[in-house]
């Protein structure tokens, strides 16, 4: 199966993603639960949590080398957000 390529991103709060999809679709990504994998330790930081990027072609979003999330994991995981659930847009600031 072919999942959605990311569009675009952004940090909600200190540990929650809200991502817009190819197909329109926008979804909730909370990350606390990845808080026990010692590879995932720096996104404990308010700052380096909100300092990703999507990676080209929407395959992910990344903040280091070492950190990322697939397209696949925030499709398959994410939450999605009914219209009108979320009062930020993801074009605001």
């Amino acid at each position: 199966m072919k999942y959605p390529k990311i569009c675009q991103a952004k940090a909600i709060n200190d540990h929650t993603l809200v991502i817009e999809f190819t197909n329109q679709e926008v979804k909730k990504y909370d990350i606390i639960h990845l808080f026990g994998n010692p590879q995932f330790a720096p996104l404990r930081k308010p700052a380096f949590f909100k300092n990703f990027k999507v990676e080209q072609g929407g395959y992910g979003i990344v903040w280091n080398e070492d950190i990322d999330l697939s397209e696949y994991e925030l499709w398959k995981n994410g939450m999605t957000v009914v219209e009108g659930e979320l009062q930020l847009k993801l074009t605001s600031n």
